[in-house]
């Protein structure tokens, strides 16, 4: 019995049902693979970490594979959930203040990888037109409205973004506004914040979700 139990914990220690997967940087051919928060460690093609097989890499990206499933992971992007089944649906974030006393994160929206400035003063997620091309967003088609900003008045739409994801917690048909003036980050608003509990703990933002 003992030896079954300790086989089936190596077996699922080997092989997660998910994992987050990022991809720091590269070592010569080898990956910097982040897994689920642990510290980065030098994978080469071929080889397995936590249950997570680089199967190539070129330039700044690496090809892995969990449970049969490949992904191309590139240096920079958001950690991306991969896996045989679909990740756990989180319900807490925590977030650190940088040293500006911003929030700052990286996030994905529309399973593509975006970073975000947490404004409580935002009605609904902003973003720039340039991160919208980047994102595939089909802004235009979207509700024309006008915004106000620093330098005045300017174009904006109104769009509803599929998903939004702060590591393992995803909320759906999310509320933006994309602007056609150039912006710095994606600002996360009160379309997606409304959807938490939202509490400050010395420098941490801890966001707790209500729906």
């Amino acid at each position: 019995m003992r030896t079954f139990a300790l086989v089936a914990a190596l077996a699922c220690a080997a092989a997660p049902a998910w994992a987050q997967v990022a991809l720091q940087g590269m070592m010569g051919n080898r990956a910097l693979l982040i897994v689920d928060g642990s510290p980065p460690k030098p994978v080469a093609p071929g080889e397995t970490h936590r249950g997570v097989k680089v199967v190539s890499t070129a330039g700044d990206q690496a090809v892995v594979e969990v449970d049969g499933r490949r992904l191309t992971l590139r240096v920079g992007e958001a950690p991306a959930s991969v896996g045989g089944a679909a990740a756990p649906q989180g319900a807490k974030i925590v977030l650190t203040a940088g040293s500006g006393g911003h929030f700052l994160t990286e996030g994905r929206i529309n399973d593509k990888a975006a970073y975000f400035m947490v404004d409580t003063g935002a009605t609904s997620i902003g973003m720039g037109a340039a991160d919208a091309e980047r994102l595939g967003i089909d802004y235009k088609g979207g509700q024309p409205v006008r915004m106000g900003t620093a330098n005045g008045m300017t174009l904006g739409w109104r769009v509803t973004l599929s998903s939004v994801r702060i590591r393992d917690v995803e909320v759906r048909d999310v509320e933006a506004v994309v602007s056609q003036a150039s912006m710095p980050y994606i600002l996360l608003g009160n379309s997606f914040l409304n959807r938490f509990q939202m509490r400050r703990e010395n420098d941490q933002m801890v966001l707790e979700r209500r729906y």
